[in-house]
């Protein structure tokens, strides 16, 4: 049961970092849009382009996401197959999950990475004094 949970919790954890990816551009759009100062912060522009940074290079390279395997570990710890999730976790995961060939998702992963590179050089942040 606590694999399960733990599975789960990592989902949840998976889940957010991918809200932090595509709801922090969001951000960054309106408030460019909006002149809002906040999305100009130098940490979190950094932290949100290394975030995207990191899931184009894990798919340049092949790599399985390290959330996805320690969520897998935990399922088979409990018992579970590794796609088999409770009624919360199923619903997050396919919100998350599409099938679909690998190069989709590197194209999507890169064309969102230059998106997020040309944002900060077009809006950039504040640089600290």
């Amino acid at each position: 049961m606590a694999y399960s949970l733990l599975a789960d919790l990592i989902l949840f954890v998976h889940a957010g970092y991918v809200l932090f990816i595509i709801g922090g551009q969001i951000l960054i759009l309106v408030g460019w849009i909006k002149n809002w100062q906040w999305p100009r912060n130098f940490w979190f522009r950094i932290v949100h382009l290394t975030a995207i940074g990191f899931v184009m290079l894990e798919t340049w390279v092949g790599l399985i996401c390290p959330l996805t395997t320690l969520e897998n570990l935990f399922r088979e710890k409990a018992g579970m197959a590794t796609y088999e999730k409770s009624f919360i976790g199923e619903w997050v995961s396919r919100l998350l999950f599409y099938d679909a060939p690998v190069w989709v998702f590197t194209l999507v992963y890169t064309l969102f990475f230059l998106l997020v590179f040309f944002t900060l050089w077009l809006y950039p942040p504040h640089k600290k004094s």
